[in-house]
Parts: C-alpha cells; structure tokens; sequence
C-alpha cells in the first residue's frame, strides 16, 4: 500500500463504500516509489535494448551468433510482449540499409531524407519499408518460419503489447503500468528508428572509411547495448562484437559472452585482427588474403600516410605559395572520406589542390588505386597479387616517405 494514501472504505451519499481513487490509481502488487517504477521502466527497455541488438541485429540480420533455442525463443516472446516488431520484417529493412546505404532507395538515410526525418520519424520510414513485398521477399529470408511465428508473432503482433499492458498493470498499478508500457513502446523506435540510423549516419567519430557516413556515436555502448559503434558494425557487419579499441565497451558484447559461458550462444564472426610477418619482397595470395580481410585497418594506416603528406605539403606551400596553402588548409577535413560521399565543392577543391601538390596527389591517386584491388571481383586471385604487388613497387619508388613506410608495413600483413 502506498504511503500517504488512505485505504478504507469511504460511505458515499447511498451508503456505499468506496475505494480511494488514488488508491485505485497506485495499486499493484509491487508498492514501489517513483524513483523504483523509473528503475523498473530502465530496465524492462534494457531488457528489448538487449533483445534487439542480440536476436534481431547481430543474430538474425547478420548471422554473426548462434543462440540456443531457449535464449532464441526469449528474445522473440519478449520482443512480441514489448514491442510487436516481426523478425522477418525487421532483419530485412536493415539488411536492405545496409545494401543500399545512403542511396534512395536506403529505407531510413539521413543524408536522403534528411536527419530531423529519421531521427523523429525513423519508426514511419521502417513501418513504410516493411510494406515493400519486395523488400521482405528479397532481405528477409532465413528468419524464423515456425508455427509460433506463422500463428502468434506476426498474426497477432498488438495482443502482445496488450498482454505487457495488462501485467504492467497488476505489477504497479493503474496509471504506473500504463506509463511504463508507453515507455516501453516508444523506447525502441526513438532510440533504435531514431537515433541509430539518424545520429549514428550524422554525427559522431569514425575509425573506419567506409563507403557511408556511419559514425560511432560514442564509445562507451551502454544506453543502445553496443549499438552506439555504428561505424564500427559498418565496417565489419557481421561482427558479433562492435567494440574495436581499447577504450570503447560493447554491452551487447558482454551479454553475449555471457550466453556464450552459459551454453546458450556460440559466436560465429567478429572483425578480423591484424598480425604480421617479416615483410615479403614477393608478394603472396596469404599476403592479398590478409590485405582484402583487414581493408579497413589497411586505410586507417593508410589515412595517418596521407596527414603525414599533407602536413609537410601544408609547411611548405606556407613558406612558398601562400594562397595554395590557404586552399590546402580548408581540405583537411575531406582528406580521409570516401571520395563517392564528398560534397560537389569539395571535390573540386580537393582536384584543384591536387594540381597545386604532386605529392598529395601521388597519394590520392594511390589511395584509389589500393582500394580498386579488393573491388575487382571478375580479375582472378593471381591478378590481383600481381596488382597488389606492383603498387608496391610503385610506392616504393615514389619517393614519398610516409608511402614507402606504408607499403613496407602492407607487404607484412599474414
């Protein structure tokens, strides 16, 4: 019973009693204050936070894990009781993302339909897409297909919320378990729909130069179970784990490792880790293998050449050609982005400063001809190890320091 709140009887004008309305308000089984029915609300969203990120995105959409069926069933039954999204209908929408990003066919881009849209509308943009037949025909598959599926998680998604409402209800009361089931129902399009693919393609810190404006929005993945490393998961989709430095914490990770301990999760993938060897004078398909497998890291190193090159270009174009510099020195922020995601003027700004620098462009051009290797898909693998080793050979002879030193450091990859 509520504290403050007076349970007896109250004798009305007819003589019958009644209940008190704050008390019919409050009543539940747990008499908790306002601060535990916010604890209970935390944790109940964690809990589908979890769910999400585990069953539906690293699990069903990417494969990345096993779960054992006890574990698998929990997240479905969960997800239904809290949500009423579709394993089908989910994994497709976000494998098409990841199929058509940034594209307009992309079914929640910021960069398309702008960042206000997905972040506060994103939940439309994903109800709209799970209506496409094609979509779910062609990214859906491999989801569940069962009876329970067939007959209770997809026919009868909204009975679910129903029956959450109804034991919030009892658990906490009248007006505490309504309030905490709108919270569960608003929590994940908001911070999933919402704030994942508007913020996590908007705004944030990349490791990797993927071909998207994915962002880690921060490295510390508590509040979105991991999912906060976008760029990372963009980088390496079907990763088990997001987190890729020592200072980033994937919570989903943790949950995962700890399914793993129980039996209940076996983990398939997770981002290749570089390591290496003497370095090769004649290049090998180990070699290309290594290479191809952590692309991302080999244009992460190749990224800190290029500001090497770029510093000393700056210095001495101060101390030579003024207005030069002056173009080069507003170029610093486009120099490590995907050349397909530049803006129009800065594409021209960067060809222009490329004409002013030789050097700077030697190391664009390079740049585009290492990440057209592992693009070629119809040349055969000893092609490609002829091509990879002649870029070598052509850094090597370029001159440029910080070049050599990097394909010195690519010929070692095993």
């Amino acid at each position: 019973m509520r504290a403050g709140a007076d349970a007896s009887p109250i004798p009305n004008s007819h003589g019958f009693t009644t209940i008190d309305t704050q008390e019919q308000l409050y009543s539940g089984v747990f008499d908790l204050p306002w601060w535990g029915l916010v604890g209970v609300a935390l944790a109940l969203t964690h809990i589908t936070i979890a769910s999400v990120t585990i069953f539906l995105h690293r699990h069903q959409a990417h494969q990345a894990l096993k779960l054992h069926p006890i574990a698998s069933h929990f997240f479905r039954f969960w997800l239904w009781l809290t949500t009423g999204m579709v394993t089908r209908e989910w994994a497709a929408v976000h494998r098409k993302h990841h199929a058509k990003c940034e594209t307009p066919e992309d079914p929640h881009s910021p960069m398309v339909v702008g960042i206000n849209r997905v972040l506060f509308g994103g939940v439309f943009l994903y109800v709209k897409e799970t209506h496409n037949p094609d979509t779910l025909e062609r990214y859906g598959q491999g989801t569940p297909k069962d009876w329970l599926e067939r007959n209770l998680y997809s026919r009868f998604q909204v009975v679910g919320l129903i029956l959450m409402g109804l034991i919030n209800v009892a658990l906490f009361g009248l007006l505490p378990g309504v309030l905490i089931l709108l919270t569960q129902i608003v929590w994940i399009p908001f911070w999933a729909a919402g704030v994942i693919n508007g913020i996590g393609h908007y705004w944030g810190y990349r490791h990797w130069s993927t071909a998207d404006t994915s962002t880690n929005i921060f490295p510390i993945g508590l509040l979105i179970g991991g999912e906060e490393l976008h760029n990372n998961h963009h980088a390496y989709p079907t990763s088990a784990k997001l987190s890729m430095k020592w200072y980033e914490f994937d919570i989903g990770w943790l949950y995962i490792r700890i399914l793993e301990t129980l039996g209940l999760a076996a983990v398939k993938h997770v981002a290749p880790i570089p390591s290496f060897v003497e370095a090769k004078s004649n290049l090998d398909l180990q070699t290309l293998q290594a290479v191809i497998a952590c692309r991302y890291d080999v244009l992460a190193q190749y990224a800190r050449s290029l500001q090497r090159v770029y510093a000393g270009e700056l210095a001495r174009l101060r101390q030579r050609a003024p207005h030069d510099a002056h173009l080069l020195q507003g170029l610093r922020g486009w120099l490590n982005k995907d050349e397909k995601m530049l803006p129009e003027h800065a594409r021209r700004d960067l060809s222009e400063a490329s004409a002013k620098s030789g050097v700077l462009a030697t190391m664009l051009n390079m740049r585009r001809e290492l990440a057209a290797i592992w693009g070629r898909s119809a040349a055969t693998r000893e092609q490609l190890v002829k091509q990879l080793q002649d870029w070598c050979q052509r850094a090597e002879a370029s001159g440029i320091r910080p070049l050599v030193e990097f394909s010195q450091r690519l010929r070692r990859y095993a």
